[in-house]
């Protein structure tokens, strides 16, 4: 792990956000005081930096009546964004806690291939290790031979215990197993894969409403977290994302990654306002601990450019 700090990681990560933000906002403000022209055109440049119509409705009846006592700038403007968002961002910033009882958590972690879903699955199962939390992987995904392979090396490389089947193996028996191989040994957090095709929503609804059946057999409260993985660089087909595996998979809580490769994250600032689910954590890199839980109020800084 590198000197650089986590604060850092994040300036850095969300830099082409941030800039983009500031780019449509700059030159907006004209005038001593704010018309109904500016405000629109200050809408329209959230709408245009992913932050959702939804957010940036509320952030422009904010402005409409902010006193900005201390003169009508850019400066200002963006500080008065950044309230707004982290005011957004703080009842949904809400870290996966391990706290069933009996032992194990399971948490069912979803969303479309391509997402860095099982990349993120072993970077929270990091984030466990690091709270001194025994951890479980579950290859739920039979579907891709390359998912299942990724997934061993993970388990390899993080020394924590998996069970897995071949391609094209029925989950449910394999979510099954590792149940009950984890409860026989007392593991604190079962995370397990799962498909992420959305081709035929159908089928994977009965794929996991089957997985739900089979774990209610040997823990009536599991699972006890459903977590989609989104890709920030989707902007707001990530949206799209969060309405289909709601109705397919009842997701609880969100995770978001490849924050750092876009200009488009603020499309965290448009979940979070659009749909309110807990979002655990975000991913601003490729190594094992660039998945962390989120400060709302200094994340608002880095995504309105404020402070740096």
């Amino acid at each position: 792990m590198s000197g650089e700090s986590w604060t850092d990681r994040l300036f850095g990560g969300f830099r082409k956000t941030s800039e983009r933000l500031t780019e449509n906002l700059s030159g907006i403000v004209t005038k001593a005081r704010l018309d109904d022209a500016q405000l629109d055109a200050i809408e329209d440049a959230l709408i245009l930096s992913d932050l959702g119509p939804r957010a940036a409705a509320r952030i422009r009846d904010k402005l409409a009546n902010e006193r900005f006592d201390r003169g009508l700038t850019d400066e200002a403007i963006k500080q008065a964004v950044a309230d707004e968002i982290a005011a957004i961002l703080r009842p949904v910033a809400k870290p996966l806690e391990i706290v069933a009882f009996p032992r194990p958590q399971v948490i069912l972690v979803i969303g479309v291939n391509g997402s860095g879903k099982t990349t993120t699955i072993a970077k929270l199962a990091h984030l466990f290790q690091e709270q001194d939390y025994g951890v479980m992987l579950a290859a739920g995904d039979t579907f891709r031979a390359a998912a299942i392979g990724q997934l061993r090396v993970w388990a390899e490389r993080l020394e924590v215990p998996i069970i897995a089947g071949a391609e094209g193996g029925d989950p449910a028996s394999i979510v099954f197993d590792a149940l009950r191989e984890a409860t026989a040994t007392g593991i604190d957090a079962l995370v397990v894969d799962t498909a992420g095709r959305l081709q035929n929503k159908r089928e994977l609804m009965e794929e996991l409403a089957k997985i739900r059946r089979v774990l209610g057999r040997l823990n009536p409260e599991a699972p006890h977290d459903v977590v989609l993985v989104l890709d920030a660089t989707n902007g707001q087909n990530a949206l799209q994302q969060i309405e289909i595996f709601k109705e397919v998979a009842g997701v609880t809580g969100l995770i978001m990654t490849k924050l750092d490769g876009t200009a488009r994250g603020g499309v965290l600032v448009a979940a979070a306002e659009q749909y309110g689910l807990p979002i655990h954590a975000i991913g601003v890199g490729e190594r094992i601990d660039d998945l962390r839980p989120f400060d709302p109020d200094l994340l608002a800084k880095v995504i309105a450019g404020v402070g740096r």
